[in-house]
């Protein structure tokens, strides 16, 4: 007799709005839906938003588009665009951000950084830890101080506890940028715990932010995020081995539905680039081969 799988509150899905929605999106929103099924989680609709240099109109209502065509389902979060800007763009919620940043540097966790790119590029890592450079200087990003970071734990969906230090590249890794605005790292662990989100499902490729997150929760005692379970699937890869982005455009749902492909179409697409001995016609089915 089988035991009856573990309850989850609540996962999420997390586009950002800075390009067309692509098959690589897909395959991971796919796993999401499937796992909260089967798990009794409800399904967050969570956009992020911040990097207001690159949020397009367009780009935002693709994802609602997107989402309803492929039938892949939430049951929280906006409905549309306008329902998104006027209720749930992170842009309501930077008192959060700012309070913790504001801990962070309370706490002397925090130091400040002018390097350049150019200079970043040049001598590998940043080289303002011992700079005593205030905090409040003009352009200058807020990075973590990472120095005595610990073994890190990270909650496997398989039931593994997975111990790992804390990646090279993600050493004082920046948690407020240049703009003022807050980073990533930062604005995702608040934004889960704001939504009571104990399932991650990512790509592999953020392993390491998933250890960093991890690692900056602790600093500002956000032990929460600690129970929180992981999920990380294999990426999507185009034909010269790198991960699909959103500037391969012909692997854009919106792209492929220009060209007249049904549903059926996409998920046999994300089954062949997978090399899947069957081809899936909808989410369910190629949530179904991978999680088998």
């Amino acid at each position: 007799m089988t035991s009856a799988p573990i309850h989850f509150n609540k996962t999420r899905i997390a586009p950002t709005p800075s390009g067309f929605l692509h098959v690589g999106n897909i395959l991971s929103f796919s796993i999401t839906a499937a796992l909260a099924r089967k798990h009794g989680a409800k399904i967050l609709l969570r956009i992020d938003d911040l990097d207001r240099a690159r949020v397009n109109q367009e780009y935002l209502t693709d994802i609602f588009d997107t989402l309803r065509f492929l039938g892949i389902p939430w049951d929280e979060g906006s409905r549309n665009a306008d329902d998104f800007e006027a209720r749930f763009s992170q842009m309501h919620r930077m008192q959060l951000y700012n309070d913790a940043l504001e801990q962070l540097a309370a706490s002397g966790f925090v130091f400040a950084c002018t390097c350049s790119r150019k200079q970043l590029i040049e001598a590998g890592n940043c080289v303002c830890l011992n700079k005593q450079i205030p905090l409040n200087t003009p352009e200058a990003s807020w990075r973590l101080r990472t120095d005595q970071a610990a073994t890190l734990r990270v909650k496997n969906y398989d039931g593994a506890i997975i111990q790992a230090p804390l990646p090279a590249e993600m050493e004082s890794f920046v948690v407020r940028k240049k703009d003022g605005f807050p980073a990533y790292q930062l604005t995702s662990i608040i934004d889960d715990l704001f939504y009571g989100i104990d399932l991650i499902v990512r790509g592999e490729d953020l392993w390491a932010s998933t250890l960093a997150q991890i690692q900056l929760a602790a600093m500002m005692g956000k032990a929460t995020f600690s129970n929180t379970v992981f999920y990380h699937h294999p990426l999507l890869l185009e034909g010269d081995g790198k991960k699909l982005s959103k500037s391969a455009g012909s692997t854009s749902v919106r792209y492929l539905r220009q060209e007249g492909r049904s549903v059926a179409d996409v998920f046999g697409l994300i089954s062949a680039l997978l090399m899947l001995p069957e081809k899936a016609n909808n989410w369910q089915q190629l949530a179904g081969f991978i999680l088998s």
